[in-house]
């Protein structure tokens, strides 16, 4: 799975398929869509219009498990199906269970559902969304498979060192969503803006490399052409150890998003 890739969360499905072929254009080979943005049919337009051989776009979207009752097998394939279809593919390469819901209690017959899915080729791999650690840990208690990824909000304000410690005990990857912090409030910082001026490059930019050496993987999303060809021009500098501790210094432990403990909408 690429490093970085470029997510369609808020993208109208009129604009997707405009949206992901400029990017597929640009140079981004994955694409981060899911049932709940609405906008899988255009994504998969996109993905067709680019021309490019299908194992060469690495494509993930998401579970949405919700609202109002518990979840088992026949839901699960019901709606992996209809985001297959709305997709236009044969099978995604990464499948994730959007929130975990716990109040439900139905995560762990979600993910049983996912490793027959995964059994079948048609999700080349599996993993979760927004998960706890006690989640992870009943997943590892009760299941032999053990998620690909756990995407979770995840930008320099909220770091979740812990979480990402126990991924790398797990053999999970991490994958950030809002890699930018959803807007000016991370992009304005004195830090951001230092470390920006001395590599040449804008604040959004610099946030992405930070992200690309602490190890996460990230999702940027926008609609401008400008910005997304932008977001991927991050490979040709490095942070030195005095950013990347200015920026790791924000840390502030508040989220931007839902507490995924609470989040049953």
């Amino acid at each position: 799975m690429p490093q970085l890739g470029y997510g369609v969360w808020q993208v109208p499905d009129a604009e997707a398929a405009q949206a992901v072929g400029t990017a597929l254009e640009a140079g981004y080979r994955s694409i981060d869509t899911a049932a709940v943005y609405g906008n899988e049919a255009g994504t998969g337009k996109g993905i067709a219009a680019s021309g490019l051989p299908r194992e060469d776009v690495f494509v993930t979207t998401k579970l949405w498990n919700g609202p109002g009752e518990r979840w088992g097998r026949d839901n699960v394939l019901r709606e992996f199906d209809a985001s297959l279809a709305k997709l236009g593919l044969d099978y995604v390469d990464l499948y994730l269970i959007h929130w975990p819901r716990p109040m439900r209690d139905d995560y762990l017959a979600i993910w049983k559902a996912f490793e027959e899915i995964a059994a079948s080729g048609r999700a080349r791999a599996v993993g979760v969304s927004n998960f706890l650690p006690a989640q992870l840990e009943r997943l590892r208690a009760e299941s032999a498979l053990v998620p690909a990824v756990n995407q979770v909000e995840l930008h320099p304000l909220f770091a979740q060192a812990e979480l990402r410690a126990l991924h790398a005990d797990l053999g999970i990857a991490t994958m950030a969503w809002s890699p930018l912090g959803q807007g000016k409030d991370l992009l304005t910082r004195p830090a951001v803006l230092a470390a920006a001026e001395k590599h040449g490059r804008s604040a959004a930019q610099v946030v992405l490399r930070w992200h690309l050496q602490t190890g996460n993987i990230a999702i940027p999303k926008s609609v401008t052409p400008s910005r997304i060809r932008e977001n991927l021009d991050v490979f040709g500098f490095e942070l030195d150890a005095t950013d990347t501790a200015a920026l790791d210094a924000l840390e502030s432990g508040r989220r931007i998003g839902p507490d995924p403990a609470e989040f049953d909408a």
